[in-house]
């Protein structure tokens, strides 16, 4: 996303910041002290700059998107805290091997051009020891849990229409199954991934030896 669009998408995201938060804390819970954390198309920057807050940790976000990075940048100067923003592509990340305890990617992964390739440079980036964490829809989403899902977004009654419609006919057509995800976790170091599901979307909890 550039321009127009990726700015109606972060002002359109901001109102999950709550969500953000929560999400925040739960991976807080699992660092160690000065951690280093790479998120892998951060968007606005919303998750990175809520982690940054609760810890002295080493915060990175590499995004394809200029617009983004400004509008990330932008946030966690306005947010005052440390969190660094580069523009890259997941596919060929600008990273020494090793570089990063933690890895986040999170309703992104379906847009990859080049999802097995992304699998790798994680797998690169990350320290021996170090853990990824993929959150995304699932293609085999039903339509009902669609719906509850955007339904409980409390949207109004014309953006939860062209919501569930961008769900049903973009987004998850886009995305993978749990089976077709460990396929491809399988082509890489990781060699296996622990792959939990709900009803709409993935947890992919990769671990680098």
């Amino acid at each position: 996303m550039e321009g127009t669009i990726a700015r109606w998408y972060a002002k359109s995201t901001h109102r999950d910041l709550e969500d953000f938060r929560n999400e925040a804390r739960d991976v807080a819970a699992r660092l160690k002290p000065h951690a280093s954390v790479l998120e892998v198309a951060p968007g606005p920057g919303y998750f990175s700059i809520e982690l940054a807050k609760l810890g002295s940790y080493r915060i990175t976000g590499l995004d394809v998107s200029r617009t983004f990075v400004e509008i990330a940048r932008k946030n966690a100067e306005e947010a005052e805290v440390d969190a660094e923003f580069r523009r890259g592509d997941a596919a060929h990340m600008p990273f020494e091997d090793g570089s990063f305890d933690f890895l986040l990617c999170r309703a992104a992964f379906k847009n990859f051009a080049e999802p097995v390739t992304a699998l790798r440079e994680m797998h690169r980036v990350l320290k021996p020891g170090g853990t990824a964490l993929i959150i995304d829809l699932r293609r085999d989403a039903s339509k009902e849990s669609i719906g509850q899902e955007v339904d409980g977004m409390r949207l109004g009654a014309v953006n939860t229409l062209i919501t569930k419609l961008t769900f049903r006919f973009m987004l998850v057509r886009r995305a993978y199954t749990k089976q077709e995800f460990e396929q491809m976790v399988s082509q890489t170091g990781f060699g296996a991934a622990d792959v939990r599901q709900n009803p709409i979307g993935l947890e992919i909890h990769l671990h680098k030896r």
